[in-house]
């Protein structure tokens, strides 16, 4: 992979901008904004500035992507602003491609920042990585930051461990407990959700230590860019430590295998070093109280079908971790892309061995 440039650290008072790059969620769902938006300057000691457009209504932001690359831009033009957050993803980001020019690509190039974001917003991370710079895998504000009744511990601690310091960051531990239930942002933001104990990360293959750069998204995301300008090369993908994850919909163990059939057939799963794959998304109402088993049930099926593509593309010697804490589940790690990983399977470690930022 192609070395990437790292942004500067953050630090307390630095301006943070939000945007809204892809659903205008924040424009409806006001007060689920305003929520993560406190939590998150409370939490970190920074001051978040809205873009233009960032509180634009979801069917203003649909009918003008243009509105939405604009505000980006400003963004990473403006020297005042250190990190740009993204509000919370949707469908439809790639639409902003298709407006953009060398000239948008080289703004970002040399105004390396910090690019926060999950979901939908993997467009705007390779977005990034076409550029040149490192972009970081994260909660989004109003996912992740805005969790009802406080951020998690363990985000608060990943945060800054990330974000905000530039020594190695270390071994990602497994969250002691997750939450995949669903809430109404519109009305109860101040509900508590129920918690399941977390059994820790799955290594399901390889008995070697690997090492690679970080690089992938959410799948869904990923089929979306796939063929575009910004879908790296082959050679990019050589020595990858690749990180998939699932949107809220939770595509079916098969739809699954079959993306993974065409990261064969490009040649991507016989470059890669090792796989991280999260816990998948899922949409269960808050009274389901069975949602934590009907989670394993349904996960263990996605462990089948990764072993089934690694077995039908001869690469069963690769590393592959699974239930791990990032994309549609909280709380979340974040995930530097570029940044060197070690998955040691012997000591079942997964751990970022480098700094993220400088």
């Amino acid at each position: 992979m192609k070395s990437l440039i790292k942004p500067t650290a953050l630090k307390k008072n630095d301006l943070v901008a939000t945007v809204s790059l892809s659903w205008g969620g924040a424009g409806l769902l006001h007060e689920r904004y305003e929520q993560g938006k406190k939590q998150f300057q409370d939490a970190f000691g920074v001051k978040i500035v809205e873009m233009t457009n960032t509180l634009k209504s979801p069917s203003e932001l649909y009918e003008n992507p243009e509105w939405r690359l604009n505000d980006l831009m400003e963004a990473f033009k403006n020297p005042d602003i250190k990190a740009i957050l993204t509000n919370i993803g949707g469908n439809d980001t790639i639409r902003l491609l298709r407006h953009m020019n060398k000239e948008h690509f080289e703004i970002i190039k040399n105004n390396p920042k910090i690019f926060l974001g999950m979901s939908d917003t993997t467009a705007n991370h390779f977005m990034c990585f076409h550029a040149g710079i490192a972009s970081f895998y994260s909660p989004s504000l109003m996912y992740g930051y805005a969790e009802n009744c406080g951020i998690p511990k363990f985000i608060i601690e990943n945060t800054k461990k990330t974000l905000f310091e530039t020594k190695p960051i270390g071994v990602l531990s497994a969250s002691d407990e997750f939450m995949i239930n669903r809430l109404d942002w519109a009305t109860e933001n101040n509900i508590p959700r129920p918690r399941f104990k977390n059994s820790g990360h799955r290594y399901i293959q390889g008995n070697k230590t690997a090492k690679g750069r970080l690089l992938g998204g959410c799948i869904e995301s990923l089929d979306m860019i796939n063929g575009t300008n910004i879908w790296p090369d082959i050679d990019e993908w050589n020595d990858v430590i690749l990180f998939l994850e699932t949107a809220e919909g939770m595509p079916s163990p098969e739809q699954v295998l079959f993306w993974l059939r065409n990261f064969g057939a490009q040649g991507i799963l016989n470059r890669i070093n090792g796989i991280l794959f999260a816990r998948p998304g899922g949409e269960f109402p808050i009274e389901n109280k069975d949602a934590s088993e009907k989670w394993i049930a349904d996960y263990e099926k996605y462990d089948k079908v990764l072993l089934r593509a690694c077995k039908e593309y001869e690469c069963t010697d690769i590393p592959i971790v699974t239930n791990m804490d990032f994309g549609h589940t909280v709380p979340q790690l974040i995930l530097p892309f570029g940044a060197m990983v070690e998955i040691n399977t012997t000591e079942k470690t997964v751990s970022i061995i480098e700094n993220a930022v400088v």
